[in-house]
């Protein structure tokens, strides 16, 4: 036998609403009034998506409505995204006992999925709600039902508590007043053509009719005098309606076809008599009335009708009554008033059904593998920042994360300030420094041609004192706001004070040495003793430092830069940029290394003339002064390179410098000029000439000191005496002026 299809029949369904009939290339002569069920799947997952669920499970009874309508729903989120499905469970047709608790158990395996997409029965619901009830979950599922579910009354009865809240989906139908008044004045009597009318007769108003009633054991007989809607309780089928919009649009489709083919005919023409299905089909999917309910009946290039539902949600007013109440209507998209919603908590705002909570600002989402929706929250750490929904990236060096971490800021920029305890301490001995160096300048100066300072070799002293200057200014440089003056000054006087210091003092304790080498070998004078040799000889090794500057300043100009790496720490609250001077820690050790070299120098001829005699040109200040500053630069040496990880390093280094520089600048002053300056002011009766003595008394004077030192071990003091004095006989030099100072 072959089927409708095969002989191009075109139907037209009130009630079908599979989703493969939509297929046009198996029921292409398929159409309805009735939408299918993609739409409202779809009508469901937008649902969904307005509630802001996005982790459901889906319950389907078996079989063609219920597997078809979830696959359609798995199949659009799918494709859409932003929902993902917990659990897919199926209702068997035939269920064993315990069969819905089982199911309950399963669906709360996933807490989180309290939503629930049912394409089930109404048997089916009831016993779920049933067991939901029985298992203590009331409250506790958001339930979302298809058309199946509609507005039923029986699916939720004796279970209106576990079945509040739910919200539930049914094609938007009308009821039609007219078939109302016709099917309520039917009768038995006029309505003999249905062959099924007496039957529903009986069944209608439980009674017998006659001999040969359908319903044997009645009660009492029917009278026919009975009255639909009066004796019986009546409600008009919701399917009416699409079955007068079926009937219509397959009369206004023949109704065009026969204007087309038989114009001016009142019958059927040769046109129609064999009509081809194919052609009525056109004429089908081309109709476009108002149907038995106001709305446009039409057909899509499927044959399937636009979607167009009623959404309803099961309240319990106050009253404790319950009902189903409209919330919004879905045509092509969704319309819903969320202020109508109501739970069972009595809460206004909306119950949740997602995997995951929205991750705060600053973390990022890592996702569960296959679980779009599931997803664990991590902070962005350390200098990292929110890129986006599910990334985490670092700033750029010289930036770190704002509060929220949702993006970068620069990081703040510290220099040494004057009033930090770091700086205040080094200034106040520079000034102190400076003062007490201006004083001994202009006393050496009021005090110029006085025997004290002609004897302590004025050109040198003023260098000395220049030198002593220059390591008292420098903390200034190192402590302001550095630019390229202040690195350029300090990249000039950094090591220039030392330089004239120490060259000042090598120049001095190298012509004691020589002096007195030379008085060991013979009674002439060595060269370049004079004065203005020494100035000669402490510029020529200024000069060295002066051109070491230079060749720096060429070969890379001074500029400022931010260090971001010096606090860089662990807390990026708490880095921040130190702005400097482009000057390395070699660079600071080279440009300091030939000030230091000369001080070694110094301290070794300072250690080899320590046997002069006691007054002798300020031999055993000089060299008390090199031990001194020697131990100052030694300790200097750890504090500076071991600070290199602090926090602090800027503050700590920078003092430890400065305060290094001066201390030993004041204890050149201090051990050489403050002696001098306190004979000058307080003991003027002291500056007064000793006599002049040859250059021959003094070379007799250091030898007899060196024989003076292996002779004290052996004999009393007295003969001692007796013999340098015998041996300087020559001379006429035997008293304490001969050890003076010579200038």
């Amino acid at each position: 036998e072959r089927s409708p299809y095969d002989q191009n029949i075109p139907q037209i369904s009130y009630a079908s609403t599979a989703p493969e009939l939509s297929d046009n290339t198996r029921y292409d002569f398929f159409s309805r009034v009735v939408p299918p069920d993609s739409y409202q799947a779809q009508a469901m997952l937008d649902i969904v998506t307005a509630m802001g669920w996005n982790y459901v499970s889906t319950l389907a009874s078996e079989g063609n409505y219920g597997e078809s309508g979830v696959d359609a729903f798995v199949q659009i989120s799918r494709e859409l995204g932003g929902v993902c499905i917990a659990q897919s469970l199926k209702i068997p047709r035939e269920p064993r006992p315990g069969e819905f608790d089982k199911i309950i158990l399963r669906l709360v395996e996933t807490p989180n999925a309290r939503a629930v997409i049912m394409f089930a029965n109404e048997d089916d619901i009831r016993r779920i709600l049933d067991a939901a009830k029985r298992n203590n979950l009331t409250g506790h599922f958001l339930w979302v039902g298809s058309d199946s579910w509609g507005s039923k009354i029986s699916p939720v009865v004796q279970q209106e508590r576990v079945a509040e809240g739910a919200i539930t989906i049914l094609p938007k139908r009308a009821s039609v007043d007219a078939f109302d008044r016709y099917f309520k004045s039917r009768s038995l009597s006029n309505n003999r053509r249905n062959i099924w009318f007496a039957e529903f007769w009986e069944e209608n108003f439980g009674c017998k009719l006659g001999m040969h009633g359908k319903r044997p054991g009645s009660p009492k007989k029917c009278t026919g005098l009975e009255k639909v809607g009066r004796d019986s309780i009546y409600e008009q089928e919701g399917k009416v309606q699409f079955v007068m919009d079926a009937v219509y649009a397959m009369a206004h489709a023949l109704h065009h076809m026969h204007r087309e083919l038989c114009p001016g005919y009142l019958g059927l023409c040769p046109h129609m008599t064999n009509i081809d299905g194919k052609e009525l089909l056109t004429h089908i999917h081309a109709v476009n009335f108002n149907g038995s309910a106001g709305t446009p009946v039409i057909f899509n290039e499927n044959g399937d009708a636009p979607g167009r539902y009623d959404i309803f949600q099961y309240q319990i007013n106050n009253r404790s009554v319950a009902e189903y109440k409209v919330i919004g209507h879905w045509t092509n998209q969704l319309h819903l008033n969320m202020e109508a919603l109501q739970w069972a908590t009595g809460d206004l705002s909306l119950p949740a059904s997602v995997c995951s909570l929205p991750c705060r600002t600053g973390e990022r989402k890592k996702v569960v593998k296959g679980v779009p929706c599931c997803w664990h929250c991590e902070r962005c750490e350390g200098y990292h920042f929110q890129a986006s929904e599910f990334t985490c990236e670092l700033c750029s060096y010289e930036k770190r994360p704002n509060q929220n971490r949702t993006g970068c800021q620069p990081i703040p920029i510290i220099k040494l300030e004057w009033h930090s305890p770091w700086a205040v301490v080094p200034v106040f001995i520079s000034v102190l420094g400076i003062i007490a160096t201006t004083f001994i300048i202009v006393t050496f100066i009021r005090y110029n041609d006085t025997p004290i300072v002609r004897a302590s070799g004025r050109e040198v002293s003023y260098v000395l004192l220049t030198g002593i200057f220059l390591c008292y200014i420098i903390t200034f440089p190192m402590i302001a706001a550095p630019d390229i003056v202040v690195c350029s000054f300090r990249r000039i006087f950094l090591g220039l004070g030392m330089c004239f210091s120490y060259a000042a003092l090598l120049t001095k304790t190298n012509r004691i040495h020589r002096i007195f080498e030379q008085g060991k070998k013979a009674v002439t004078a060595p060269r370049f003793i004079s004065p203005a040799s020494q100035l000669v000889i402490t510029f020529s090794l200024i000069s060295v430092q002066l051109l070491g500057v230079l060749l720096w300043f060429a070969a890379d100009p001074p500029h400022t830069f931010v260090d971001y790496g010096e606090q860089r720490t662990q807390d990026p609250e708490n880095a921040r940029g130190v702005l400097k001077c482009d000057i390395s820690d070699l660079s600071l050790i080279c440009s300091l290394g030939y000030s230091i070299l000369l001080m070694v120098t110094c301290t070794v001829y300072a250690i080899k003339t320590r046997s002069v005699p006691e007054t002798f040109n300020e031999a055993k200040p000089i060299g008390f002064t090199m031990y001194t500053t020697c131990i100052i630069w030694l300790a200097f040496i750890p504090i500076f390179f071991g600070t290199a990880q602090s926090a602090e390093r800027m503050y700590i280094q920078t003092a430890t410098l400065t305060v290094s520089l001066s201390l030993s600048a004041s204890v050149s002053l201090g051990m050489l000029y403050m002696p001098k300056v306190y004979i000058i002011i307080f003991h003027p009766e002291r500056n007064v000439p000793k006599r002049k003595r040859s250059f021959k008394a003094i070379v007799t004077a250091a030898t007899m000191t060196s024989k003076l030192s292996h002779l004290a071990a052996e004999r009393p003091n007295g003969e001692v005496k007796t013999e340098l004095c015998e041996g300087m006989e020559a001379s006429g030099e035997c008293d304490q002026e001969m050890l003076d100072s010579w200038h």
